[in-house]
């Protein structure tokens, strides 16, 4: 009969091993399709409240004069500008056509949201502002528009 004995020391470097080499496969996953998938997230957020207040303008405004009350613009204005803006910068995000241009405007949106309507939807907001911070400081990635173009006209990869 055989006895073996536990070697934790051995133990640990398999462990080590096999943690290294999942690292390096997970490493292995496009960031282009992660960069995408973050612009489409915030992106779908934004552009479906956005036809909501189309869908019903009138309640879009009661909201901006009920429950958003931002300070110095009447209803109105704050309705038509929040909703053009909720309609055009997703677009732009998502298609990476001047796509740190969209995320420049959802965060000034974010932002607002954060400060003077709900506070207490931090975390959402955090989510959603650490997005488009990457998308404003890194720009939109390799699936978009931007960077067909910055690759045909400055052959830059």
């Amino acid at each position: 009969m055989t006895t073996t004995t536990f070697d934790p020391l051995q133990h640990e470097s398999r462990l080590i091993t096999r943690l290294d080499r999942l690292r390096t496969a997970a490493g292995r996953f496009p960031l282009s399709l992660i960069e995408l998938g973050m612009r489409l997230a915030v992106g779908a957020t934004f552009f479906r409240s956005g036809m909501n207040k189309v869908e019903s303008f009138d309640t879009a405004i009661t909201l901006f004069r009920d429950e958003y009350r931002l300070p110095l613009l009447p209803p109105e204005l704050a309705a038509y500008m929040g909703t053009t803006v909720e309609l055009t910068a997703p677009v732009l995000l998502v298609s990476g056509l001047f796509a740190r241009l969209g995320a420049v405007a959802l965060l000034v949106m974010t932002l607002t949201i954060q400060f003077l309507v709900y506070p207490e939807n931090w975390p959402e907001h955090l989510m959603w502002a650490s997005i488009l911070a990457y998308v404003l400081s890194r720009g939109a990635g390799k699936l978009s528009i931007d960077r067909l173009i910055a690759f045909n006209l400055f052959g830059r990869k």
